[in-house]
């Protein structure tokens, strides 16, 4: 439902409505009106306009008309045409789609939705599938700035609850709204209701995830044990199990739960993701992460999206964001390189980071320098720009140059992985020319070229063995004598720790390296990154 860009405020649109609507001009007008309710969904001249412009048409709908690219202001003015032709439950269902599309637009703040005696004239049932699409279409939990837009639809629980107070399935979709918006009490209250009403699969996975927002674990196991108990073929509730038991220290259990689901369907998507999240929560060991992101790759068309690799990776060294390097020797520049040109110095500044979901998605973003030459791509490098001038770059570049400089080199290394993609890996341009920087002189360049490596392998099994021998030789080199708690070494051992499938002699290796840095320089340096993050 794309959004017009018109600036005209709605008190513009209006007048050119009435104007329209004096002129007899039906269609203009009611172009005005929705273009006014985007602009202020409450605005008591808007709906006086709208209801005026009913009367001249006869509650003409087609003057708002739906389809495939429907504007959100004609859905809405069709709403509330619908409710006032006596269709409530219609105009609901497109309120719904609205606050699915903009959450935060009061849509719904309107007198009719919030009247006492609307769900008298409602299908309990159709109340409750109202409310279960809006409870699909927002984010869990719902952020304290939409709050006050969905409010509407909990008074409209509140009302249809009173009518009907012991309807489950009623019951059951209010408890899940009201637990998003932090009702937490209320939502145990009805979803306890609910399931007295009428034990069922639904009802108790509702009443386990109100008495898990409300800090009741034992509470919450129960009732989703019981929820398989009536459906054990729900593979969804096993994960959910598993994930509530995780969350509180109980991984060997947790796990049981995602085998059993597994065990069912090794392809369900919930457990494959809460299965590999938990075994790298439970042992580090990123191989764990390798096979979800393969997973992802291979099943692009999972039910819903997940956020597990995400969350494992974020925060963590080179898997979600750059380490700070400590003194880095000036690269040599190399026979390939000139200084980079505006546009791909402009694209880089767009595009460079000190942080990413995960490597695959760094890989993704990074083929917006896909069409840079190679000349670019190691200027880039070797003559990294200045920061850009948004809130990140200002920070990083008032405080920390030398950090925005390593994040210009990361991604435009990354970008290199995009160079002549056509060629097979083994004989590659991309390949040569990052094996030759990550084999300079440690530091932030020859890390920047070994993580693009590092990413190569996440992205392609094929290059895996290739890329885990490189990194094992580079560790090996720096690992020894007082040089492992060099920054450099850290550093290069984080990056071991996020390679495909490394062998077990160099992990371990990766691992005391990390144990020895303990509070070391490049500690402070990561918690000052960290606080450069929050910052900007």
């Amino acid at each position: 439902m794309p959004e017009d860009d018109a600036a005209l405020s709605a008190e513009e649109e209006l007048a050119l409505a009435r104007l329209a609507l004096g002129e007899g001009d039906l269609k203009h007008a009611a172009d005005h009106v929705a273009a006014a309710l985007v602009r202020s969904p409450t605005l008591p001249e808007a709906h006086e306009t709208l209801s005026r412009l009913a009367a001249a048409s006869g509650g003409d709908l087609d003057l708002f008309p739906l389809g495939q690219h429907a504007f959100v202001g004609a859905v809405v003015a069709r709403a509330h045409l619908l409710a006032a032709a006596g269709r409530p439950a219609e105009g609901l269902d497109l309120l719904a789609a609205a606050t699915g599309y903009a959450p935060g637009a009061p849509w719904a703040a309107v007198p009719w939705v919030t009247a006492a005696d609307l769900p008298e004239r409602l299908d309990p049932e159709r109340t409750a599938r109202i409310l279960m699409q809006v409870c699909a279409a927002t984010p869990d939990p719902v952020p304290r700035r939409l709050h006050e837009p969905l409010l509407p639809y909990l008074t409209l629980a509140r009302n249809a609850i009173a009518v009907h107070p012991t309807h489950p399935l009623l019951l059951g979709a209010a408890s899940a709204l009201a637990r998003r918006l932090g009702e937490v009490a209320l939502a145990v209250g009805w979803a306890t209701r609910g399931v007295r009403a009428e034990p069922t699969k639904l009802g108790e996975v509702w009443l386990g995830y109100a008495y898990r927002s409300a800090g009741r674990p034992t509470d919450a196991l129960a009732a989703l044990e019981r929820a398989v108990a009536l459906d054990p073929d729900d593979l969804a509730v096993y994960a959910d199990i598993a994930g509530t038991l995780a969350d509180h220290g109980k991984l060997d259990t947790a796990l049981v739960w995602v085998d059993r689901a597994l065990a069912k369907d090794p392809t369900f998507d919930c457990a494959v993701h809460t299965a590999h999240r938990l075994r790298f929560q439970r042992d580090g060991d990123v191989d764990h992460l390798v096979a979800l992101a393969d997973f992802v790759r291979d099943h692009p068309d999972d039910s819903h999206e997940h956020g597990d690799l995400a969350e494992c990776c974020r925060g963590r060294p080179w898997l979600g964001q750059v380490t700070p390097a400590g003194p880095d020797p000036v690269p040599a520049p190399s026979a390939d390189a000139a200084r980079p040109s505006a546009n791909a110095a402009r694209r880089l500044q767009h595009l460079a980071h000190p942080a990413w979901p995960h490597p695959p998605a760094a890989y993704d973003a990074a083929v917006g320098l896909a069409t840079l030459d190679l000349a670019d791509l190691l200027g880039l490098v070797t003559f990294p720009p200045d920061a850009p001038s948004t809130a990140l770059g200002r920070v990083l570049g008032d405080q920390d140059p030398a950090l925005w400089a390593r994040c210009a080199q990361v991604w435009a290394c990354l970008g290199l992985l995009h160079h002549r993609t056509d060629e097979p890996w083994a004989e590659s341009t991309r390949r040569r020319v990052l094996r030759e920087l990550a084999g300079g002189e440690p530091g932030a360049v020859a890390e920047a070229a070994l993580f693009a490596l590092v990413t190569a392998a996440w992205v392609d099994p094929a290059v895996r063995a290739d890329v885990a021998g490189l990194v094992a030789g580079r560790l090996a080199g720096v690992a020894v004598g007082a040089a492992r708690r060099s920054p450099a070494a850290v550093s290069l051992a984080h990056l071991a720790r996020a390679t495909p499938a490394l062998d077990p002699a160099t992990r371990a290796t990766a691992e005391s390296v990390v144990a020895e840095a303990g509070a070391g320089p490049l500690r402070r340096l990561w918690r000052r990154l960290t606080g450069l993050f929050r910052r900007a």
